[in-house]
């Protein structure tokens, strides 16, 4: 299709100019992030195996990024999978600053919040840009999850590129419609993840609002492919104060949570942050708080200030 006399859409032309200027970004990459997102459907409901032709085309898929990728031959194939592509878990206040950024920022080289060696970084151009996609794990499910339109995509070439490749998919919306979609996710039990890919830019370009029974990296992950992060955080149960309602266990996404004995019981090892079981309970009796066995957190606004102490320091005149 032309668009102004030429054949590549304009935002497929910003999108290729940014990854000319991302560093460690092939041409590979770059037809890899094309293909994510211009058909997000198909390649997600392939990679769930839900695809009628998942059979003829993963393996060529596999055979490609052997091929042209990123040569990951010491790593374990899972963890190869999950360095290109993973989810760190955001509680709700994280995921809420997130959208609601009004500045361009380059923080790189997250390797203490993003434990990765590739896509760990949060570049954001024109943040306040958001668009709701229609999930493309919840549209692969023959029956999903409700609503679909909870996948919050962040900032420039990202968004732009969306809404010009998924118009019947998409809609550019306010912070404000951003926050109020996580906050009913989160009082529906399920997770934000903050996604970062190697395809896409290496950096962060999505927030998920995801479920384990239709989320692809849920799905990966209970298989053995450790694509999600915890969030730095760790919940814990007030005994004492516990009515042993179950609640919290019914809506714990990572199943880390068990009634016994009437009180429940959280499974630190298993327990990933997001926070959901201490606001759906109605007792609180769950206490949240840093675990610094769980890695750092991702708290964009601390990050950003350290950003901008960094740029200072270095423009501080020494001494004479």
């Amino acid at each position: 299709m032309r668009q102004s006399g030429h054949l590549m859409k304009d935002s497929t032309k910003a999108f290729y100019q940014e990854g000319k200027n991302t560093e460690d970004y092939s041409l590979y990459d770059f037809l890899h992030g094309y293909l994510y997102a211009k058909w997000s459907y198909l390649y997600i409901s392939v990679a769930l195996g839900e695809h009628r032709l998942h059979k003829v085309l993963a393996p060529i898929f596999l055979f490609l990024s052997g091929l042209f990728g990123e040569k990951e031959s010491e790593l374990d194939p899972g963890y190869a999978w999950a360095n290109s592509y993973h989810g760190k878990v955001v509680p709700l206040e994280e995921a809420r600053n997130l959208v609601s950024i009004r500045e361009d920022i380059e923080i790189r080289d997250l390797e203490q919040v993003i434990p990765y060696n590739r896509a760990r970084d949060i570049v954001m151009k024109n943040p306040e840009r958001i668009a709701a996609l229609d999930c493309p794990c919840r549209e692969s499910r023959e029956h999903p999850c409700q609503p679909v339109d909870v996948c919050l995509i962040v900032g420039d070439p990202f968004v732009s590129f969306i809404l010009e490749h998924q118009p019947e998919k998409s809609r550019q919306i306010s912070s404000q419609e951003a926050v109020e979609i996580l906050e009913a996710e989160h009082g529906r039990g399920h997770v934000s993840h903050a996604f970062f890919k190697d395809a896409m830019l290496n950096r962060f370009y999505a927030i998920c609002n995801c479920c384990s029974c239709c989320c692809g990296a849920f799905q990966a992950h209970q298989n053995g492919t450790p694509m999600l992060m915890s969030s730095g955080y760790s919940a814990a149960v007030e005994s004492e104060i516990c009515a042993g309602c179950g609640i919290c266990a019914d809506f714990c996404q990572f199943g880390a949570i068990a009634i016994l004995d009437e009180c429940a019981v959280i499974s630190q090892e298993d327990c990933y942050g997001c926070g959901v079981c201490v606001d759906l309970c109605d007792q609180g009796a769950i206490r949240f708080a840093l675990d610094p066995a769980k890695g750092e957190p991702l708290e964009i606004l601390t990050l950003m200030d350290e950003a901008r102490n960094s740029v200072s320091a270095e423009l501080e005149p020494g001494p004479q």
